[in-house]
């Protein structure tokens, strides 16, 4: 799920109420999850993949092809990308298309709450961010594309600059707990968890939701 296109379901015609979330495929468990908590059945989810962070330039025509594929089908699409690294392209790309996306730089804002992060960014600037999908795939999204599964040597290139390694954890799982501080011990940063819930993806989507 976090590495491929995901799509619920495909309808052939507008129906009214029903809305379409074009996401992140690194945000599918906690949409899932918000969907289910809620009951929220009158949302479908299609996910794009989670790898286009490698690549902010490709999440934008991306999202376009989602949305135009989407019209008619749906009386609501949302895009559930904050601005991702794309220096405020993705959201002129909505505005054109007419669609709303969900608000703050990027999913680390958004998880502790946009207010919230941007008060501490002054104290929190040497600070590393994890998320639950980012300590499953810490691998595969930050330890090979930066090549240190290769040249382990790079770390302190990298990350020399860092204080501190920050979990920001959307539930309490112990086995991502562990994994979290290990990732910390192999960045040589120090380590903290902080529960942060969904935070603004949880009230934004409420609102989407209706």
């Amino acid at each position: 799920m976090d590495d491929i296109t995901l799509s619920e379901t495909g309808l052939p015609a507008a129906q009214t109420g029903r809305i379409l979330l074009i996401a992140c495929g690194a945000l599918a468990h906690e949409i899932l999850a918000l969907k289910a908590a809620n009951g929220w059945s009158h949302m479908d989810l299609q996910c794009l993949p989670a790898k286009l962070h490698l690549w902010p330039e490709k999440i934008i025509p991306a999202v376009e092809d989602a949305v135009a594929a989407a019209r008619g089908a749906y009386e609501t699409v949302f895009v559930v990308y904050a601005d991702c690294g794309t220096g405020g392209l993705l959201k002129a790309a909505c505005d054109r298309l007419g669609v709303e996306m969900v608000e703050g730089p990027h999913c680390y804002a958004f998880f502790e709450g946009n207010a919230a992060f941007a008060a501490k960014a002054e104290e929190e600037f040497t600070a590393f961010y994890l998320t639950d999908f980012l300590v499953r795939q810490f691998d595969a999204f930050v330890w090979k594309p930066m090549g240190l599964d290769r040249h382990p040597e790079l770390r302190d290139l990298y990350f020399g600059n860092y204080t501190k390694l920050v979990y920001q954890a959307q539930k309490d799982d112990p086995a991502l707990d562990a994994k979290a501080e290990d990732c910390a011990r192999r960045l040589g940063l120090n380590y903290e968890r902080r529960f942060t819930g969904y935070g603004d993806l949880a009230t934004t989507l409420e609102r989407v939701a209706g």
